[in-house]
């Protein structure tokens, strides 16, 4: 059976309040991170999940444990207040954040080689078409 979780943590890093989007599928783990500026509101982070969720980039997944435990209710309200209570992300969140960023890296440094190699050969084109202009007439 395919189980899913998903987990938003925001805590204020620097000047800004950013939020991190954990989703665990398969025993993979996948992050996504939102920049929020100001302290959002609970009913706006509740927006915001609700118009932007599915529009949300996701690192590439990376493997990890998933404990399937049958806990009591009570118990697992405490843990969630004192998960409220922490501030940062966990480690596996950062390695996936890791990830996301040098695959982003690695994309814009493809385009930004890609729209050179571009205008060197259209500069290439416009000199050997000035050079046979030139050498039309005699």
């Amino acid at each position: 059976m395919e189980k899913a979780s998903e987990k938003l943590t925001v805590y204020f890093e620097e000047t800004f309040w950013v939020g991190v989007f954990e989703r665990i599928e398969d025993g993979k783990l996948s992050v996504a991170k939102v920049t929020f500026g100001a302290e959002p509101k609970d009913y706006e982070v509740q927006e915001y999940i609700q118009k932007y969720y599915f529009s949300l980039k996701f690192s590439p997944a990376v493997e990890t444990v998933v404990k399937d435990i049958k806990r009591n209710p009570k118990r697992m309200q405490r843990e969630a207040k004192k998960q409220t209570m922490e501030t940062g992300i966990g480690t596996k969140s950062q390695q996936a954040l890791k990830l996301q960023q040098e695959q982003n890296n690695q994309e814009r440094k493809e385009r930004n080689r890609k729209k050179k190699e571009a205008e060197e050969q259209r500069m290439f084109e416009l000199k050997q078409q000035k050079k046979r202009k030139k050498h039309k007439g005699h």
